[in-house]
């Protein structure tokens, strides 16, 4: 039984004064009204319609019943029309996280954007280095850079970024041309911890390792391109990173012919049937914007 209709079958026979009126008005037959009425008294277990050919007469539990519908019905088309409401013009917090420095460079200043062009919304950008737990966290989406490990997960791209060698023109000034991933551990090497000594190519597409020597560790990316920026050694950075360094001549990109596979850039959030209108305006709106943003690794 949809125990809603059979509550407005009710209040409609009450409001109409008969079966047959409240048929005609909901276009069901008399005969659906009537099981309808038979089967809300029975899983009530009360008799809410004294009735006979002449009239009807609420008892005393049906009109405590009615009461207590129209009081449910009411609330429920007042909280049909919000969410109606929102889809056309949708408000509301949404909570999303992102990679801290890509976070920065990108999403923050969309952000800002989105906000300027939506009042009705609210947002909580959360900046992490970590792989948050959505649906724990109570986030409604992620930018999550590299493959997803949660098949579960649904992905909208938005581009693409690999792992780039570079080092500064006044560091190479002083050492020998680096010619292949091996020749590493005769540098000066920057890192980002926990990704330490073991650094990852292609090498005629085999994938390789190579430990290198620490010079500089730090978990911070600005700290990591600031140090390569003075000379202080090589360092392994995500390109959309110095993407711009690279354009102007401040770093140059280093053995690209063993750079391993592109990562892809994604949007990522835990179901794609029913989002609420606020997750799906901010996604369709922010993949149109945020993906011609990346800077293209192979270029």
């Amino acid at each position: 039984m949809d125990r809603l209709k059979a509550m407005a079958t009710f209040v409609r026979i009450v409001d109409t004064g008969s079966l047959s009126a409240a048929a005609e008005a909901s276009g069901q037959s008399a005969a659906s009204v009537v099981r309808s009425l038979a089967a809300l008294e029975k899983h009530l277990g009360v008799r809410l319609l004294n009735r006979n050919t002449r009239r009807l007469a609420l008892t005393d539990e049906g009109l405590e019943f009615l009461a207590w519908s129209r009081r449910m019905l009411s609330e429920f088309d007042e909280i049909e029309h919000s969410f109606d409401a929102r889809r056309h013009s949708p408000g509301g917090l949404l909570r999303l996280t992102a990679p801290v420095e890509f976070g920065r460079r990108y999403v923050a200043p969309l952000v800002n954007a989105f906000l300027a062009q939506h009042p009705a919304m609210r947002i909580e950008l959360i900046l992490l280095d970590r792989m948050a737990d959505l649906l724990e966290e109570g986030l409604d989406l992620a930018i999550r850079i590299g493959q997803l490990p949660d098949s579960s997960m649904v992905a909208t791209p938005l581009g693409r970024t690999r792992y780039v060698v570079c080092a500064s023109p006044d560091y190479l000034r002083h050492q020998e041309v680096l010619q292949s991933p091996s020749a590493l551990h005769r540098h000066a090497c920057i890192v980002l911890v926990p990704h330490c000594r073991e650094w990852h190519f292609l090498d005629r597409g085999r994938a390789i390792s190579e430990a290198v020597p620490v010079r500089l560790a730090t978990n911070q990316v600005h700290v990591a391109r600031l140090a390569c920026l003075q000379g202080v050694g090589i360092a392994r950075l995500l390109h959309y990173q110095i993407a711009g360094e690279l354009a102007d001549g401040r770093l140059v990109r280093l053995l690209q012919a063993f750079e391993p596979a592109d990562v892809p850039v994604q949007m990522v959030y835990p179901h794609s049937r029913l989002l609420s209108p606020r997750v799906r305006l901010f996604i369709d709106w922010m993949a149109e914007r945020l993906g011609p943003q990346i800077p293209d690794p192979g270029a």
